[in-house]
Order: C-alpha cells, then structure tokens, then sequence
C-alpha cells in the first residue's frame, strides 16, 4: 500500500513523457561516430575507419588491445540513431605486449581471484595465442559479467569467448514477471513496446525502442532476473 502520497507507478508512467526519435542520415552517424571515437581517450581513432548505411555501423581497422576494441565498440553504441554495429576490427599486440599463453593464464587466474562476488574455481581460463576461453557455472549474469571485465584489460589478450553457463534457478513465470515489473521501474525503457517469452530459463524478448541505449537497458534488465540462463534479443530500433 502507498503510505507516502506519491503517484503509483501505474500514474507516473502515464504522464512520462515520450522520448522523440533521433533521425540521423548515414553520413551525420558517420561524422558523430568518428567524433566519439577520437574524444574516447582510450581508443586511438586513426586506425579505425567507420561506415554507416541504413543506420548500422561498421567498424574496421586495427587495435592495439582487446580493450581498445571493446572501448570503441561501447564508443559507437553511445551515438544516438545507431540501429546495429557490426565490428570488422583485429587486434594487433604491439611488440612490447606479447607475453606467453602460460604468462597470460597466470595473469587471468590471479585475477578472477581476487574479482569480489565470484565463486571459488566457479570459472576456468583456457588461453590459445592470446585468446581467452572462460567456461564453468555461475548463479547471476553479474558474476559472469564481472569474470569478464577481470581479464579483459590484462595485457596480451587478444579475445574473449565467454562459455560460462548460469545455474537454473526460478520458474519461467516468476522470471517473466520480475523482468516486467522492472521494465516499469525503469522509465527509459518503454515497456509496452518491449514483450518478454520465457520457456525454461531462456528468455526471448521482442518488439521496438528508439535507441541503442534502450536495447542495451532492457538486455540488462533481462539478464538481471534470477534464473535467467540466455537472452535472445530480437527487439528493433526504430527511428
């Protein structure tokens, strides 16, 4: 029961004002992008090149880091209008930043150690030429997110393929309805025009947003519900 006299969310979303498409031409997508890239400090935007066409942007190139380049992908989805972003860049190692596979595995394991929130030996690191393999079971997508951002930085990794698998948890009916009710929490999302499936601990969501930024919302908010093991996201975003 509302004890405090402020508006029931049901009446808060009702005046919440909606949000205008951005309407970008492919070159202004271009132009903002490679804008972005250059005032992104980590990211050295001479060695990247950019198109756009229909609203999805490709980057290509070369990087110095798996870092660079997961910096430059996060630079590209902060532009409004971005529909989709295909990534066409290699990551070149510097001389000075090649180590062992033994070296880099060291460096992975010592890491995850000490990452807060992750299960003991919960995730395992299997290291080829600079390309890290992470597989074993966590509870929550934040502890696989966190196993992520532990070795992304480290110095010689060239790639992630992430295999970790989420433990089973809560009933489909329980995840749909603690997704949605946190769509309407979240008054970026615009939760009518977002519809959630969930069969086992997949869920499926579908429908449209107005940005990138609102796509990457409601993922989020997805993969924050408890026993959620995949998020298969085929929302649009429409301009």
């Amino acid at each position: 029961m509302n004890t405090t006299g402020a508006p029931t969310m049901e009446t808060s979303d009702a005046i919440l004002p909606q949000r205008k498409p951005i309407m970008k031409t492919d070159l202004e997508l271009q132009r903002d992008v490679l804008a972005e890239l250059s005032w992104e400090p980590s990211v050295n935007a001479a060695h990247i090149g950019v198109a756009a066409s229909n609203g999805v942007v490709t980057l290509t190139g070369h990087v110095g880091s798996f870092a660079e380049k997961w910096s430059a992908e996060l630079a590209a989805q902060r532009i409004g209008g971005v529909k989709a972003l295909t990534v066409e860049m290699d990551v070149v190692l510097p001389g000075n930043s090649r180590r062992t596979d033994s070296d880099i595995a060291l460096s992975c394991e010592g890491a995850l150690q000490w990452t807060n929130g992750l299960p003991s030996k919960g995730v395992r690191v299997m290291v080829e030429k600079g390309w890290l393999t992470l597989t074993g079971t966590v509870h929550w997508d934040y502890q696989r997110q966190a196993a992520m951002t532990a070795v992304r930085d480290i110095l010689g990794v060239a790639g992630i393929t992430d295999k970790i698998v989420l433990a089973p948890g809560a009933s489909p009916g329980v995840v749909k309805a603690d997704i949605e009710a946190a769509f309407k929490r979240r008054a970026e999302v615009h939760a009518p025009h977002v519809d959630v499936a969930v069969q086992g601990g997949d869920v499926t969501l579908t429908g449209t947003v107005h940005s990138w930024t609102e796509r990457n919302l409601a993922r989020h908010t997805a993969w924050s519900a408890p026993g959620v093991r995949n998020v298969y996201d085929n929302i649009a975003v429409t301009l």
